[in-house]
This record gives C-alpha cells, sequence and structure tokens, in this order.
C-alpha cells in the first residue's frame, strides 16, 4: 500500500452558477487556471500523486488542459469519474437528475484510486501555500490504528475572508473544542455579507441569523486517512433513503455530514489547522476580476513565477 499523501481533486461540479468550465478558466498573469496553483502549492508542499475526479463529459478538455500541466509538475495523476449511476444496490437515479450527488460521493467515485492518506481540494478554489504545507505534514505522519479514533484533519478559514461581496455561498461552519479539534461542521447553505457585518438564512430569507466574521469554516481541505472511504460508503444509503423522497434531483451527499457522523460515533477526531491565507474564489462570474488582481499581486511579491508554474 502506498502511504505517501495523495491529493484528490473535486472537479465534477458544472460550475452552475458561474457559467462554463471554471477549473480550466485561465485566471493567472501567464493564462493559469485556479487549479494550477493548488497543484503548484501542493506538489511545493511535498505531494507527489494527484487523483483528479471528473464527470466523463469533460475527460478530454481536462486531460489536455490541466492534466497534463499536472504530469509537467512532475505528479504522478489518476482519474476517477462521478457518475449518477455510482450507487449503492437497490437505487436508482432519478429520472431528471442532472446535479452529482456531492461532494462525499465524488470521493467514494475515487474508491478504488486511493490508497494512502489523502488530502481533499474543490478544483475551482484558491487556498493558498500554508494550507497544502500544514495537511501534508499531518497526513505524513497519519495512522489510523485499531480501537483508536482516525487522525483526520481539516485546514479551517475564517469566514470573512471567504465571502462573496456579489451574492450568497454555502459554507461549513465549524465547532471547536479548546484543543482545536472539530467538534461539528453545519452545512449554511445561504450565506451573505450585509451592512451590518455576515447572516445566513434556512427559509429562503424570511428570517437571518448572524455569523462573526472570525467563524472557522471548512473550505473543504480535508485530510483522511483511508477508513474515510468505509464511513462515506455506511453512511450513503442510509442519506438516499432519507433525502430520494424528499429533494430527489437536488439532494447532496456532502462530506462533511460524513465527518459529523463519525465525531458523533467516536470513529474518528479531526484535528483543526489554520491557515492565515486568504481564501480565493469564483462563486459569481463579477468574483474573477478580484481574484485576477490578488494573483497578479502575488507574483509581483515573489509568491509565484512570474512567467508561468511549469
Amino acid at each position: 500500500m502506498n502511504s505517501k499523501p495523495i491529493l484528490a481533486v473535486m472537479a465534477a461540479g458544472m460550475g452552475s452558477r458561474y457559467g462554463g468550465l471554471k477549473q480550466i478558466d485561465p485566471v493567472g498573469p501567464a493564462g493559469e487556471a485556479i487549479l494550477d496553483y493548488s497543484l503548484y502549492d501542493a506538489r511545493r508542499a511535498g505531494f507527489e500523486t494527484v487523483v483528479f475526479i471528473i464527470k466523463p463529459e469533460i475527460d478530454e478538455a481536462f486531460r489536455t488542459s490541466v492534466g497534463a500541466r499536472a504530469e509537467k509538475a512532475g505528479f504522478e495523476v489518476r482519474y476517477a469519474y462521478q457518475t449518477l449511476d455510482k450507487l449503492p444496490a437497490g437505487f436508482t437515479a432519478p429520472e431528471g437528475r442532472v446535479k452529482p450527488w456531492g461532494t462525499a460521493h465524488a470521493i467514494l467515485s475515487a474508491a478504488d484510486v486511493i490508497d494512502a492518506p489523502f488530502a481533499v481540494i474543490n478544483a475551482d478554489d484558491y487556498y493558498g501555500p500554508q494550507g497544502f504545507r500544514l495537511i501534508y505534514d499531518h497526513l505524513a505522519g497519519a495512522e489510523a490504528k485499531p480501537g483508536s479514533p482516525a487522525p483526520w484533519a481539516m485546514v479551517g478559514f475564517l469566514l470573512g475572508n471567504t465571502v462573496s461581496a456579489n451574492g450568497s455561498v454555502s459554507r461549513g461552519v465549524c465547532e471547536l473544542d479548546e484543543q482545536n479539534r472539530l467538534v461539528k461542521v453545519t452545512e449554511r447553505t445561504r450565506i451573505e455579507t450585509y451592512e451590518g457585518g455576515i447572516h445566513y438564512t434556512e427559509d429562503d430569507g424570511t428570517s437571518w441569523t448572524d455569523l462573526p466574521a472570525d467563524a472557522v469554516v471548512s473550505m473543504n481541505l480535508w485530510g483522511f486517512t483511508p477508513d474515510f472511504l468505509d464511513r462515506a460508503r455506511e453512511g450513503f444509503a442510509a442519506f438516499l433513503q432519507a433525502s430520494l423522497p424528499v429533494n430527489p434531483l437536488k439532494c447532496e451527499y456532502y462530506l462533511p455530514s460524513v465527518v459529523t457522523a463519525a465525531l458523533e460515533h467516536g470513529t474518528a477526531e479531526v484535528t483543526v489547522l489554520t491557515s492565515a491565507d486568504r481564501w480565493h474564489g469564483i462563486t459569481y462570474r463579477e468574483d474573477k476580476p478580484e481574484l485576477v488582481e490578488a494573483l497578479r499581486r502575488m507574483s509581483e511579491e515573489g509568491l509565484y513565477p512570474k512567467d508561468h508554474l511549469f
């Protein structure tokens, strides 16, 4: 079994709100995609193997662009496909369903090519160098021991550093104990900024609840030992049973829900590693100019090579 940490990249999302294949959209000074920066930062943190979880429809476009650059950067590249028909026995995709089954399902889709402790990232988020160093160092020493909780980890970001001025965002809001271990993650699917700060709604805007700017949120930069795949598999059928009758076309099996269940059952503990780097992403088309400017500035400051990354 390979034991060097693997990087798993969730790239099957369609970019529904932003439009277009944003994983491959150029944003850097030399035409780099957001994902190129993650690959660059992950490679210098120590990662040598990357698993891209994609939809079969974007296979060729992805391999010839991002995949080729990952190989150039020195990665061993593996592919996995997130498709609607990858379901437990007894379940079929509802008619009219287009949306993938969510982040936990994405990782399950890659079970055959993950054979070591692994980090998970979104393809379309900029995390910064520190997060990759923190998670690699944790995973390099992580070993699941029989009878003990699995040593998982998460890189946390401050909510105020991750919101968009251009519309609502979905975030996993984290509760920590005194040892900086995760107690639980609650997915808030509509968080917005307003004049007085940041708030969320669960009833389509009828009522709002404030959130502090320094709340720690998950941006899906996780570190897991391979037993995570067993935990995710165990919960998937129950999720489908409960969710399909209620929301057949849009229900999603979120990665934080697997984490929360493992915490409740005592099968894992999650160390929260806090990154001081600012997170950047493109939830909406209007977010792009801000990211382009931030990357240009970081290249000027020497954080990245000016001419090209690979």
